[in-house]
C-alpha cells in the first residue's frame, strides 16, 4: 500500500476524534468506480475516520476539496448540478471567488441546507450571510465536527438549561459571551468570547475533563450598561426583564411586586410594602364598595349602586349624596350633623342656634339653642303642672311615656319620659349601649332625643348606658369602607404603634412593647425601642449579612450585592461568586473581553497583546488569539501552519485545510484521486458593465437639482454680462456728449480710501441734461450778474472831488464824496468783490461732485432797476490828464422808461450841470431797517 499524508502533523493527530458517521456532499465522481473503491480501501486502512465521500468546502474566496466531517455552516446545492457545496459561516456575494462557488450562489435554484443553529432558510438570497444564531453551538468532537447541541440566547433569567453536556469544540455567536463549567469543578468559571476549535488546546489551568460541560449564563455583550442579575441582554442591545422587573438594566421592581425575586404583592392587598428591597407586608386592605364609588360621601354604597346616608344626612344640591346635613341637623365644626334642640325644627350650622320653632314653641331667651313651650291652662287661666295638660276647662295627665305633653296620645309628648328618648315625634327606649330602638342613632341625656354618630361611622355606642351618661363617651362601632376603627374612632390609617388587624381588617391594635411600629402582628416589629434595628420583623442589635441600616432597620441589599450601602444595584460594597467583578458600585458577572479576572486581588486584569481573550496572566493563558495568523495551541498562540494555500478562516480559529484532508503523494505511494470539480480554483471572469437600469428617484431629483443650479449661474453670467454692456454704453455717450466725469486725482485718492477703510463706494454725481428754460434762466442771470459788476466799477472809479478838481476850476461840491460812499459800502458789506462767492460749491461738492445736501445760502434780493445796462469802465472818469471832454454816457434804459435819481444825477454830472438841492435832493423814506441809510442821494 502507498502511504498518505493529511496536512500538516497537528492536523492528523485531531482527524482521530472526528465523528464515524459521515456527513455527504454529493458530487459526481470522473473516475472509474473500481479506482474509486480501491482508493477508498487503501484510505480505511489508516483507521482514520473521516467521512467515506470527499466533498468541497469553502469560504469567500476559496474552496478546498477532500475529506472532513465537519458540520458547521451550511450546505448549498443546485438541482442537477453535480456538486454540492459546505459552506462556512462568513458573507457570500455574486462576486465571490472562486467560479465554482460563484456559479451555484448566483443559480436562481440554489437551496440551502443548514446545521443546527445556523439561519433556517432554504433560499439563497444575495448578499449570503452565514452566521450562527444568538447563542452557542456545542460540538462532540475537535475542528467542529459531529452532530452539534445548539443552546439559543435566553429570552428570560431562568430560562436557561443547565443540562451537562460533552464538547470537543464551540462556536459562539458574534458579540457574545458565555460561562462554562465542568463538574468536576463547579466553582471554577470560565468565561467564553471567542469560538474555541479544539477544547484541549485550552490552557492547562482550565484542562478540566470536557466530558460534562454545563453553561451557567450566556448573554450578549450589546447592553450599555449591562444588565443586572434578573435580566437578559438581547441581540438587539436591550435587556429583557422577567415579570415584576423593571428599569433599563432591569434593576428594580414594578409597582405591585416585591423581594429579590420581584414576586407580586399578597391578594387583597391595595398596597404592599414593595420594592426590591421590600418584604410583601400588606400596608392596606382592600376597600369593597367605596362611598365615591356610586358618588357618596357620608353613606354606604349597595350592590345596587344606591347610597344609603347615615342618620343626620342627606343628598347635597350638587348631586353628592349624603354630603349634606337633612332637615332638624346642623353641621358641627368636626364634620358631623347633630340633631337640633326638641322644639327646633331648623338651626344654623357651627353654632346650632335655632332658626325656626315648632307650633306652641317660642326661642329660650337665655339659651337661643332651646325652644320652650309654651305652658297649658284652663280657660280659667289655671297653668297646668308638668305632667299634665289642659282639655279646655280642666288640666289631664300626660301618657305615662310622656315627662311632658300637648295630648293624651305618646305622640303628643313633648320630653318623654324617664328612659325615653324622642324619634320623629316618638318615645323609644334605649338598650345597654345607649341605641335607640329601631335606630342606629344614640340616646342624649341632655336633649331628651336621640342623636346621630359621627359622619364615618356606621354605628356608635356608649358603653355601660345611663341616665348619667354623656355623648362624650360615645364609640364608633362600624366605620365606611376606606377607614379603620382606632380607639373608637374612624380614621383613615392606624396610627403610629398600631397595627391593622389581619382577621377583621378594620380594627387598629396595639405593637408590643418592644416594637416602636409593626405590621401584621403585634410582634412583627418594623421598628424597634431602646435604640435597636428591625430585621425581619425582629429587633437585633446590628444588622446581619446583605442587610444595611436605615430608619431604625435592616434592609435587604440588592440581590446583586453581596454587601451593600444602600438598596440600589451600584451601591454594592462586595459581589457574589456568580458576579464577581465589582466596578462603579455594580457586581457584574464578567471582565470586558480583553480581560480576566483575578481572585486574588478581586479585580480585572489585561490579557497578555497576543490573546484576544484569555484566562489569566501571560501568553501561555490565551483561549483565543488576537492576531489573524496566529492559532492556539495548547494557551499559546503560535503562527499557522495553514497547507494547500489556505488560510485562517475569520472567527473559527484554524486554517481551512485544518478542516478538509487533502491526500497527498509521498515517496512511492499516490495520492488518493479526487473526482474533477470544475471551477474550484478559477477566479470568476470580470464583470461585465452593467446594462442600463432605470434611474432611481433620488438620482432623478439629484440630477434636476444640477440642472437648476447650472442654469442659475448661466443667467447670473448673462444679467452681469448685460449689465457690463449697458455700462459701456452708457460711458460711450456720455464721451460723445462731453459729460462724461474726469477722473481726476481727488476722486482716485477718495476711492482708494474706500476700498482701504471698506466703505461703501461714493457714486459721482453726474448732473442731470438742463432743459431750455433752465439754460435762457441762467444766461439771464449771469448777463444780470455782469451789469452788477459793471456798475460797481463805474461807483468805484467816480472820484467827484478829483474830477472836480482836474477838469473844472469851480469850488467844491457840497455833495458827500462817492469814495465816501464806496468805503461804506464796503465796510457793511466786505465780501461783496471777494473771490469766492456765497454760493460757491464746497470743498467735498467741488472733489467728489456730489451737490452740498445743507441749504444754499440766501442771496439779497436786487432791484431789477438799479442794475444798469451800462458799459462804463474806470478809465472813464478816473484819468485826469485828458483834455477832451468827455462823452456822454449812454443812456441804454428804454425811452418809455423813465430814469432813476442816480441815473439822472450821473447825467448831469457828465454835462457839468449840478441841479439845484431841491431838484435832486430826496427826502429820507423808512424802508424798515433801524440802521441809517448809507445812500449818499437819501442823506
Amino acid at each position: 500500500m502507498l502511504p498518505i499524508l493529511f496536512g500538516p502533523p497537528g492536523l492528523r493527530s485531531s482527524l482521530r476524534s472526528f465523528l464515524p458517521p459521515p456527513r455527504s456532499l454529493f458530487l459526481s465522481a470522473r473516475v472509474s468506480p473500481s479506482c474509486y473503491s480501491a482508493s477508498l480501501l487503501l484510505f480505511h486502512s489508516f483507521s482514520v475516520h473521516l467521512s467515506s465521500n470527499p466533498s468541497v468546502v469553502c469560504v469567500a474566496g476559496q474552496c478546498l476539496q477532500g475529506f472532513t466531517n465537519a458540520t458547521i455552516g451550511s450546505t448549498i446545492s443546485v438541482p442537477g448540478a453535480a456538486i454540492a457545496v459546505q459552506l462556512l459561516p462568513g458573507q457570500y456575494t455574486s462576486d465571490t471567488n472562486p467560479q465554482l462557488l460563484h456559479t451555484l450562489l448566483t443559480s436562481s435554484s440554489a437551496t440551502l441546507s443548514s446545521s443546527p443553529g445556523f439561519n433556517n432558510s432554504t433560499t439563497v438570497s444575495l448578499p449570503l450571510t452565514i452566521a450562527l444564531q444568538a447563542g452557542i453551538a456545542a460540538y462532540p468532537n475537535a475542528n467542529y465536527s459531529g452532530s452539534p447541541t445548539f443552546t439559543q440566547l435566553p429570552e428570560t433569567n431562568g430560562s436557561l438549561s443547565s443540562t451537562s453536556f460533552s464538547a470537543g469544540s464551540l462556536m459562539l455567536s458574534s458579540n457574545a459571551w458565555a460561562a462554562i463549567s465542568s463538574s468536576s469543578s463547579s466553582t471554577d468559571r470560565l468565561i467564553v468570547w471567542d469560538s474555541i476549535p479544539d477544547l484541549s488546546q485550552l490552557p492547562p489551568s482550565t484542562s478540566a475533563s470536557r466530558s460534562s460541560l454545563s453553561i451557567l449564563d450566556i448573554q450578549s455583550a450589546a447592553c450599555s450598561p449591562p444588565c443586572s442579575g434578573a435580566g437578559i441582554c438581547s441581540a438587539s442591545g436591550t435587556c429583557t426583564c422577567p415579570i415584576g422587573f423593571t428599569g433599563s438594566s432591569c434593576e428594580s421592581c414594578a409597582s405591585g411586586f416585591f423581594g429579590p425575586n420581584c414576586q407580586p404583592c399578597p391578594q387583597g392587598c391595595t398596597s404592599c410594602d414593595e420594592g426590591i428591597s421590600g418584604t410583601g407586608r400588606c400596608l392596606s386592605a382592600p376597600v369593597v364598595n367605596p362611598p365615591s364609588s356610586c358618588n357618596c360621601l357620608n353613606g354606604v354604597c349597595g350592590s345596587n349602586g344606591q347610597c344609603t346616608c347615615n342618620a343626620g344626612w342627606t343628598n347635597a344640591d350638587n348631586g353628592t349624596a349624603c354630603a349634606k346635613c337633612a332637615q332638624g341637623f346642623f353641621l358641627t365644626s368636626d364634620g358631623n350633623c347633630q340633631a337640633c334642640q326638641l322644639g327646633c325644627t331648623q338651626c344654623a350650622d357651627q353654632t346650632g342656634d335655632c332658626i325656626a320653632c315648632k307650633s306652641g314653641f317660642t326661642q329660650d331667651a337665655n339659651d337661643r339653642t332651646k325652644c320652650a313651650a309654651t305652658q297649658s291652662a284652663t280657660s280659667t287661666g289655671t297653668v297646668c303642672p308638668d305632667g299634665s295638660f289642659s282639655n279646655g276647662t280642666a288640666c289631664t295627665p300626660c301618657s305615662p311615656l310622656c315627662q311632658t305633653c300637648t295630648g293624651a296620645t305618646s305622640n303628643d309628648c313633648i320630653i318623654c319620659g324617664a328612659g325615653k328618648y324622642s324619634l320623629n315625634g316618638n318615645c323609644v327606649a334605649a338598650d345597654g349601649n345607649g341605641v335607640c330602638q329601631g335606630s342606629s342613632m344614640i340616646a342624649d341625656n341632655n336633649k331628651h332625643e336621640c342623636d346621630s354618630c359621627p359622619s364615618k361611622c356606621t354605628s356608635c355606642k356608649i358603653p355601660n348606658f345611663n341616665v348619667a351618661s354623656t355623648v362624650n363617651q360615645l364609640q364608633c362601632t362600624g366605620c365606611l369602607p376606606g377607614f379603620v376603627l382606632s380607639q373608637g374612632k374612624c380614621v383613615s390609617t392606624c396610627p403610629s404603634g398600631t397595627f391593622l388587624n389581619p382577621q377583621d381588617n378594620l380594627t387598629c391594635t396595639a405593637c408590643d412593647s418592644s416594637c416602636g411600629t409593626c405590621a401584621g402582628s403585634a410582634t412583627f416589629c418594623l421598628t424597634c425601642a431602646n435604640n435597636q434595628l428591625a430585621s425581619n420583623g425582629k429587633c437585633v442589635s446590628s444588622c446581619p449579612s446583605n442587610t444595611f441600616s436605615s430608619s431604625g432597620s435592616c434592609i435587604s441589599c440588592h440581590p446583586d450585592c453581596a454587601s451593600c450601602s444602600g438598596s440600589s444595584f451600584n451601591q454594592c460594597s462586595s459581589c457574589p461568586q456568580d458576579r464577581p467583578v465589582l466596578t462603579g458600585g455594580r457586581c457584574l458577572p464578567t471582565c470586558s473581553k480583553s480581560q480576566y479576572f483575578d481572585k486574588t486581588s478581586s479585580s480585572c486584569q489585561s490579557c497578555d497583546s497576543s490573546c484576544s481573550s484569555c484566562s489569566g496572566s501571560g501568553p501561555n493563558n490565551c483561549l483565543a488569539c488576537s492576531n489573524s495568523n496566529q492559532i492556539l495551541r495548547g494557551g499559546s498562540c503560535v503562527s499557522s501552519t495553514c497547507s494547500s494555500s489556505t488560510s485562517i478562516i475569520p472567527g473559527l480559529g484554524l486554517c481551512l485545510s485544518d478542516l478538509v484532508a487533502v491526500p497527498v503523494s509521498s515517496g512511492t505511494s499516490s495520492a488518493i484521486p479526487l473526482p474533477t470539480v470544475t471551477g474550484i480554483d478559477t477566479p470568476i471572469a470580470p464583470a461585465k458593465p452593467s446594462s442600463s437600469r432605470p434611474l432611481a428617484w433620488w438620482e432623478i431629483l439629484l440630477m434636476a437639482l444640477g440642472c437648476a443650479f447650472i442654469f442659475l449661474i448661466i443667467l447670473m453670467l448673462w444679467r452681469r454680462r448685460a449689465r457690463k454692456r449697458r455700462a459701456q454704453a452708457t460711458i460711450a455717450f456720455a464721451v460723445a456728449k462731453n459729460i462724461a466725469p474726469k477722473s481726476n486725482w481727488r476722486w482716485r485718492l477718495i476711492r482708494f480710501g474706500e476700498r482701504l477703510f471698506g466703505h461703501k463706494p461714493s457714486q459721482r454725481f453726474i448732473p442731470p441734461e438742463e432743459s431750455e428754460h433752465i439754460r435762457m434762466a441762467k444766461l439771464k442771470a449771469a448777463e444780470e450778474a455782469r451789469h452788477e459788476r459793471d456798475m460797481d466799477k463805474l461807483l468805484d472809479a467816480y472820484d467827484y472831488s478829483r474830477y472836480s478838481r482836474a477838469s473844472t476850476s469851480r469850488a467844491p461840491s457840497p455833495l458827500p464824496s462817492l469814495h465816501d460812499y464806496n468805503h461804506d459800502r464796503l465796510a457793511t458789506h466786505p465780501n461783496r468783490h471777494s473771490g469766492t462767492p456765497l454760493s460757491a460749491g464746497s470743498i467735498y461738492s467741488q472733489v467728489t461732485g456730489m451737490p452740498r445736501k445743507t441749504a444754499e445760502p440766501r442771496q439779497p434780493v436786487r432791484n431789477a432797476r438799479d442794475l444798469l445796462p451800462s458799459r462804463f469802465s474806470r478809465s472813464s472818469y478816473s484819468n485826469s490828464t485828458r483834455s477832451d471832454p468827455l462823452p456822454p454816457p449812454v443812456d441804454l434804459l428804454e425811452p418809455s422808461r423813465p430814469p432813476t435819481p442816480a441815473q439822472e444825477y450821473a447825467r448831469l454830472v457828465s454835462h457839468n450841470q449840478v441841479p439845484p438841492q431841491g431838484s435832486y435832493w430826496l427826502q429820507p423814506t423808512n424802508t424798515g431797517s433801524s440802521n441809517a441809510s448809507r445812500n449818499p442821494f437819501r442823506r
